[in-house]
């Protein structure tokens, strides 16, 4: 090849995780996961995974309502001067599963508009 593809000379903008590193983060979004399940029933779908592409590791964090369109929060963990277990403080994770479940649930309630009896006044 003459350079003229346009992943030549790349090179990766995070270095590789260890494999602390990747159980720290593995575990830091397994609680985000198991935070969000605790906030909505059971009929939601909450899914997580660590990825590396070329601008490093992203970890997502999915819900699928029953009802509307998935929701996910993705972000780039900080690993400069962070101990392994602190890849994600317990604040964010925390923010993290409310805004998902909230956002789910405003997902099934655009979903289904005003059809919906009231169940209560």
């Amino acid at each position: 090849m003459h350079g003229n593809t346009p992943y030549s000379g790349a090179e990766p903008s995070e270095p590789e995780l260890t494999g602390t590193q990747r159980r720290a983060l593995q575990d830091s979004i397994s609680r985000i996961a198991a935070r969000t399940r605790e906030f909505l029933p059971d009929e939601y779908v909450v899914g997580s995974e660590i990825t590396t592409g070329t601008e490093g590791v992203q970890v997502t964090v999915a819900v699928r309502p029953p009802a509307g369109n998935p929701v996910s929060a993705g972000f780039t963990p900080e690993f400069d001067g962070v101990g392994d277990e602190d890849l994600i403080p317990d604040d964010d994770r925390e923010e993290v599963a409310r805004g998902l479940a909230a956002s789910a649930a405003l997902q099934v309630k655009a979903a289904l508009g005003d059809d919906v009896p009231q169940t209560a006044r």
